[in-house]
Parts: structure tokens; sequence; C-alpha cells
């Protein structure tokens, strides 16, 4: 049986799949098919019901949760750090964002929904999340919101942080993770099938971390210019014991967050199905 799998062409991304696509996780009669996207376009697919497994940002999902249930595993969530708001110049003294136009990496990622609940004053402009850092250093835009390996690199350019929304998000929540991105499944592929996918998943992300050397190797080549070193810390700042299982936590924060945007209007309020 052929099972499609979408999933960013990230570093972190690709760590969490390493077990599966060097065939050290067996899927005895399943046939993984791979799609590799950036994260706006899978939320845009997810909405056709495209793909049997993908990845999508958790604002995404309270959009899809019909047709789709999140995996226990497989989130990326920022623990005390996340998507980071820069500018080359300085903004409103007041902290406001009123008025400053921001390169955000997508109307569906959880970046922005995050920047909507922290200051929704701002006007923006939907740019490809790796050409967001050059938006701003060629003054295209006031200030850009960074995902992935920008969250590292955004000082080499002589940008500075404004806010860091997974700081934020932990100092203003006493302490929860900030979700960012999950993986889900089609709901009518059924419970059996479901479980087994699920467990599959779960067994690669864990021999990635058990692997480490290896899975950062396979990683590297989806690190977008990172070094080892770096592409070793960005992997572990999104793939670690959240990612194995959401736990107590992990669930707290998503229903956090969804429950938060609902109330303010950002999202439609949402039933969070959790796969077993």
């Amino acid at each position: 049986m052929r099972i499609s799998v979408a999933h960013s062409p990230d570093s972190d991304d690709a760590f969490m799949f390493f077990g599966l696509a060097s065939g050290a996780v067996r899927a005895d009669g399943l046939e993984f098919e791979q799609i590799l996207a950036d994260i706006e376009t899978l939320n845009q697919a997810a909405f056709e019901g495209r793909y049997d497994v993908s990845a999508v940002s958790f604002h995404a999902y309270a959009h899809l949760a019909d047709k789709y249930a999140l995996l226990p595993h497989g989130a990326s969530m920022g623990d005390r750090y996340g998507p980071i708001l820069v500018a080359k110049h300085p903004l409103a003294t007041d902290g406001s964002l009123a008025g400053v136009r921001v390169a955000v990496p997508g109307r569906l990622t959880s970046a922005f929904l995050a920047l909507q609940l922290y200051d929704p004053s701002f006007d923006f402009e939907v740019v490809p999340f790796d050409q967001i850092q050059q938006a701003v250093v060629d003054d295209r835009v006031d200030a850009g919101l960074l995902i992935h390996e920008g969250q590292l690199t955004y000082a080499a350019d002589g940008l500075k942080k404004i806010v860091d929304l997974g700081e934020w998000w932990f100092d203003r929540t006493g302490g929860l993770p900030l979700p960012l991105g999950g993986n889900v499944i089609r709901r009518d592929l059924g419970p059996e099938l479901i479980g087994r996918l699920s467990r599959l998943l779960h067994d690669s992300i864990a021999y990635g971390l058990g692997h480490r050397a290896d899975a950062v190797t396979h990683a590297m080549q989806y690190g977008r210019g990172l070094d080892r070193s770096s592409t070793d810390t960005f992997v572990g700042m999104y793939v670690n014991d959240l990612t194995l299982d959401y736990g107590e936590r992990g669930r707290t924060a998503v229903l956090r967050l969804l429950g938060e945007a609902a109330e303010k209007g950002l999202v439609p309020p949402v039933d969070v199905v959790f796969a077993s």
C-alpha cells in the first residue's frame, strides 16, 4: 500500500523522517512516497486532503480538523523560543506594531497567528520564508517574521530582534511551549492504519534521536547553508521529547493557542482530535 507523506524541506523534518528514509525503520507492506514543500504550500494542500500524512501549521489545523487528526508524534514546538520578529531599524518606542509593514511566511502559519495574538495592528506582506531576511536587509519591509534557520542567522545580517514569540508565549502562559507545526493524518484511513502509521512515525523520530550523528548528517542537506554545529542546534530546538509525544504540557499548549485564537476570531472554534 502506498502512503503519501508530505513535510517541509527543512533539517528538523528531515531528521524526524531519517529512520524511515534510511530504511532503518521497516514499514513492511507499506511504501512511502515523500513529498517536500514549504509549510504554507502544505497547509493549502491539506485543504484538498491531498496527502495521507502531512506536516501542517497548527494555525491551519484549526480549519482542517474535519479531515485530519493530529498524530501524537512529530510536533514542532518552541520551548521558550520560536519565530522571531526582526528589523533593521528601530521601531516605535512604545512597542506597538501599528503601521509597521511585516514580511510574514504565510497567512496560515502559526508564526503569523502568534504575531496576531501578540499585536494585531501590523500591516503585512506574504513573502516566501527563505526570502524574508533579505527583504528586511533591503528595506523592502519594516520588519520580518523569521522561521526555520533564520532564527539562528539574522544577527549576521545586522538585524535586531524585536520579539521572540516563543519567549513571549512562554512568559504569558506560565511556561507553555509555543505550538508551531504538527503532523496530521487523514481520518478516513481508519483506526487500524492510523495506529500503525503513528507507531512508524514515532519509531522514525526515536531512531533519529538514538542515532543523532547520522541523522544530523542526513539533515544537513536541508539546512540551507547551516554548518554541522548550527544544524545540530536547530534540530535540537525542534526535535525533542515534545516531538516524540505531546504529553500533557504539549496538548495543553495546543488547546491554549487555538482556544485563544478562536476567542479573538482568528480561527474557528475547533475540536482538537489527537490520533492514538
